[in-house]
């Protein structure tokens, strides 16, 4: 008899290739051992927004995963899912302050940082004010949100995050360092910690599978 934890069909996962939302989940379900259908979603064209979408998130976001009858939107929401329905691989520690640390680093990236710097945010920022602000704007968001993570994690991390294993801080670390990096040029020697973190995550074969350049969606110019 299957195991109900096994999913009885593959599990979907809309998801744009650039999303560090989208890459948390990518983590997450490679660490679990999980397989999934990619279906890729153009943000620029502005897929996001068609009717087939919206029916899934009515907000237009991604990442959306599909499980069987199941639909969950919002990386957070996915990747607690994940951990409640498939324990493979825990997310959390069971030690509840290291749990708390992992949260509060969670939610720095999530709240205090990636919304402020995505795609919808700064076309808005460059069609009402201009381009060269939109970066500024960027890179000011980012900047803020790595002194605090920095300040936060000194006391905690070990290999990684919050110890010397991986756990939801670091799914949500990895793809935001990254994009730092990739996409606004950040100077990564002023967040020493951080940029420790980031060689540990390239070492990962579960994190560097899930990076932007390695999806399907992802433009022959940025492949690796």
């Amino acid at each position: 008899m299957a195991d109900e934890k096994t999913p009885k069909q593959k599990l979907k996962l809309y998801s744009y290739w650039r999303s560090s939302c989208s890459c948390r989940v990518r983590i997450a379900l490679n660490l679990k051992g999980l397989q999934y259908e990619y279906i890729p979603v153009n943000l620029v064209k502005g897929e996001q927004f068609s009717p087939e979408f919206t029916e899934l998130n009515p907000i237009g976001y991604v990442p959306v995963l599909v499980d069987g009858d199941v639909v969950v939107s919002d990386s957070f929401a996915i990747l607690m899912y994940l951990e409640e329905k498939y324990p493979e691989h825990p997310l959390l520690p069971s030690n509840l302050n290291k749990r708390a640390i992992n949260y509060q680093a969670a939610n720095i990236v999530s709240s205090s940082i990636q919304p402020l710097q995505n795609l919808a945010v700064l076309k808005y920022i460059e069609e009402k004010v201009s381009a060269d602000e939109k970066l500024s704007w960027a890179t000011c968001h980012i900047t803020k949100g790595f002194q605090a993570l920095e300040k936060l994690l000194k006391d905690h991390a070990g290999r990684y995050a919050t110890g010397d294993e991986v756990f939801l801080a670091d799914l949500f670390l990895a793809p935001q360092i990254h994009g730092a990096i990739k996409r606004f040029n950040i100077d990564m020697v002023q967040f020493p910690l951080l940029s420790r973190l980031n060689d540990a995550y390239v070492e990962l074969p579960p994190f560097q599978d899930a990076m932007p350049e390695k999806q399907p969606d992802a433009p022959p110019s940025v492949v690796s």
